[in-house]
């Protein structure tokens, strides 16, 4: 297992850089690198159930681990989720990272937000967390700054 991080300083306050990142409409159009039409669903509860899924309604199935908004939320991955829904938290791939981090943390430096994202991932995920996080950060700064 490998951390990555990345940071993007962003000229707007961290209310609205946690709108971009989690907002119903700008969550997809900043994860459209990782695969498009990909969705959020929460209850935002820690220790509830987070579903990170692509158009075809396959992912992630995660908790919360740290919630404090808008500064800071840390996701716990638990397993996968199929196309119908089941979700698999027990095979042998899956306990290979299971209980790996997501975490974002927001910082507040007089009006602008530096974000830092840490994310735990298998060498072979790398490349593609990388360029999903590299290109989807520069649309959450355009966003927050823009919105």
């Amino acid at each position: 297992m490998e951390t990555l991080s990345y940071e993007k300083i962003i000229d707007a306050p961290l209310q609205r850089v946690w709108d971009a990142l989690w907002g119903t409409e700008t969550y997809s159009e900043w994860t459209k690198f990782f695969g498009p039409g990909s969705s959020m669903k929460s209850d935002w509860k820690v220790g509830g159930k987070t579903y990170f899924v692509n158009a075809e309604g396959e992912g992630m199935v995660s908790t919360i681990d740290t919630l404090d908004q808008p500064n800071q939320i840390i996701f716990k991955h638990l397993g996968m989720i199929d196309k119908q829904g089941n979700e698999d938290t027990q095979s042998k791939e899956v306990m290979e990272w299971s209980g790996s981090f997501e975490k974002y943390i927001l910082i507040d430096f007089g009006g602008k937000t530096k974000l830092h994202v840490e994310v735990q991932t298998e060498k072979d995920w790398k490349d593609h967390i990388d360029k999903g996080f590299i290109k989807g950060l520069e649309v959450v700064k355009e966003l927050a700054e823009n919105s």
